[in-house]
């Protein structure tokens, strides 16, 4: 043995032994740890999922390279397996794309997107029946300036860089995006001096340099309806909003435009992998052969690299929920506020959420961060609710819950480090990971997608000619939306098309025309979910109770199914059950 892994491995030895010893004075001696194949494993047994949590977190290295693995049991309790669709076929039998990208979130739509820029067979699969469906589609949609994530972090060195994407990527796809601004608040003028010290930091060495201090007069100009008592904020008027799960559906479609091929209500089961190559992937559409894989799949990133064999990371589902407010509460923020109590306030891995004003003008409240070992839990609960309204209260005196016209619950995809895993896999040649892809994963998408796309090419060219896609058009042209335009131009748009001019959501004022437009895009979706996440029919006040009979019955006259064949996300939520029998006089 050479004196350098001589000395590898006592040092590997030694961290053992110190965390072993860590371990056993919290959990006695049902939890131990093992530092193999560049991570470190911890393992046995626990009834309490907070503690498993705790566990791992105390094993966590400042080597960056090092990745804590869990493996500790909890007892007393059955982690629920992943969801998968019903449907059983042989549409993918024997494909052999040069790229299968798992997962339909922002991460994998982007990198499909970039990657059609070159002549390659890209197939995405997402086992949900729409894009966008979990962690993509339920967050608040804020692109976050970078003000508090410390430099040396992959999600810094991202966030940044995709901050300054947005303009750009936002006008190629037609999707909304605005510039709001953020401020931190402070009540405490005894705080200034130090907040002034840690924007200096943040602005002149992590490289955040819109940061600056605004005082009490200029943030009461600029947000009277925040509350009175702050002294001053912290501005970044470089965060933004944009609908998420909309740009997630723009970035699949430019994809599509531009020849790649999107397979819904597909989840990847299984992987014959052989020589340290991924040969076979087995989904739930057929067997596919592919030469490189993307592994994208959020909350079930962890899952796909067992099935690779290269898990050397582990994903802890942390849940949050967000309430929706009525467009009648728009006057209480004009930006995305939150108030910051440095005594009061305990240290969590999460920015704690705050008060976003939408694109669309609705206010969004939270999320919370509840750690649970349920990927897929999106049941929303009053205290969370209550807990969010609470905390925020102190932001704006008049936030009130009798605004909330929905909320929703989205699971985040976080690791142990807290950080982002984007490499090529460890033991297995032909896979990348895109793991770890919590917030701010919107804001990074536009800058990872890029990276990713530069490993994808060099892998590819080691065994083919790669060359560009002659035809890429990085524009989407996306569906007109009637209600922003012009008297004139929307009378011009109506005597071109008469649906143009049938209101069938009144609180959004969503024509037939934009309904049927999204039925034709190029990732139709024809349920009413589908439809309301591409142009807003039932987002209202009414939430979809005057307008979905009448969108279900557009959706059953353009595919030509009866009724009760229409369902609200999948074929297990039925919106009808059938033709009743006929009366008779």
């Amino acid at each position: 043995m050479y004196d350098s892994e001589r000395s590898e491995w006592m040092s590997r030895i030694n961290a053992e032994r110190h965390l072993n010893k860590k371990l056993r004075k919290v959990f006695s001696e049902n939890v131990r740890v093992q530092i193999e194949n560049d991570c470190i494993r911890v393992s046995g047994s626990l009834n309490n999922w907070d503690d498993i949590i705790k566990a791992c977190r105390m094993c966590v290295s400042k080597d960056k390279r090092l990745h804590v693995v869990n493996d500790i049991e909890l007892t007393g309790r059955t982690i629920p397996a992943m969801r998968t669709p019903k449907e059983e076929t042989k549409e993918l039998e024997g494909v052999r794309p040069d790229v299968l990208i798992i997962g339909g979130g922002i991460s994998g739509a982007s990198i499909a997107r970039e990657l059609s820029k070159w002549k390659l067979n890209i197939l995405l699969v997402e086992k949900e029946p729409d894009v966008a469906f979990q962690t993509s589609g339920r967050n608040d949609g804020e692109v976050h300036p970078g003000i508090d994530l410390n430099k040396g972090s992959l999600k810094q060195h991202y966030v940044l860089t995709g901050n300054q994407m947005f303009d750009r990527i936002c006008e190629e796809l037609a999707v909304p995006f605005k510039r709001k601004g953020q401020y931190v608040c402070f009540e405490s003028r005894y705080l200034y001096p130090l907040i002034a010290v840690y924007a200096w930091q943040r602005k002149h060495i992590c490289g955040v340099t819109d940061t600056r201090i605004v005082g009490r007069k200029e943030l009461r100009k600029r947000e009277p309806k925040l509350n009175d008592s702050f002294a001053f904020a912290l501005y970044n008027p470089s965060a933004g909003c944009v609908s998420p799960y909309g740009l997630t559906i723009a970035y699949a479609e430019n994809a599509v435009e531009n020849g790649a091929r999107v397979s819904l209500n597909t989840a990847v089961l299984d992987m014959d992998v052989k020589d340290g190559k991924i040969v076979v992937v087995r989904t739930n559409k057929g067997r596919i052969y592919p030469k490189i894989v993307i592994n994208a799949a959020g909350t079930f990133a962890e899952d796909i690299a067992a099935m690779a064999k290269d898990r050397f990371y582990s994903i802890h589902p942390r849940k949050g929920t967000i309430s929706i407010l009525d467009k009648k509460a728009a006057h209480l923020v004009n930006s995305i506020a939150s108030a910051m109590f440095l005594l009061k306030q305990k240290k969590t891995n999460t920015k704690g959420g705050g008060i976003l004003k939408t694109v669309d003008d609705n206010i969004l409240v939270g999320p919370n961060a509840i750690e649970t070992y349920e990927k897929e839990d999106f049941a929303t609960d009053r205290g969370s609710i209550d807990e969010m309204f609470c905390k925020h209260k102190s932001t704006a005196k008049e936030l009130s819950e009798k605004d909330i016209i929905t909320y929703f619950t989205g699971v985040r995809a976080a690791t142990f480090e807290e950080d982002f895993i984007i490499e090529k896999g460890r033991r297995t040649e032909n896979i990348i990971h895109c793991a770890g892809i919590q917030s701010p994963g919107l804001t990074t998408a536009p800058a990872i997608a890029l990276d990713i796309e530069k490993m994808v090419i060099e892998e590819l060219s080691s065994i083919q000619e790669v060359t560009r896609n002659v035809s890429y058009n990085p524009r989407r042209e996306g569906i007109p939306v009637l209600r922003e335009m012009t008297d004139a131009k929307r009378t011009e748009m109506i005597e071109k098309n008469p649906d143009y001019g049938v209101i069938i959501c009144r609180c959004e004022e969503i024509s037939k025309g934009e309904i049927i437009d999204a039925l034709n895009s190029p990732i139709p979706v024809p349920t009413v979910d589908g439809i309301k996440k591409r142009v807003r029919p039932g987002m209202g006040r009414c939430q979809g109770g005057f307008c979905m009979p009448l969108i279900s019955q557009i959706i059953s006259e353009h595919e030509d199914i009866p009724m009760h064949k229409v369902y609200k996300t999948n074929a297990e939520s039925y919106i009808t059950l059938g033709e009743v029998k006929e009366a008779s006089l």
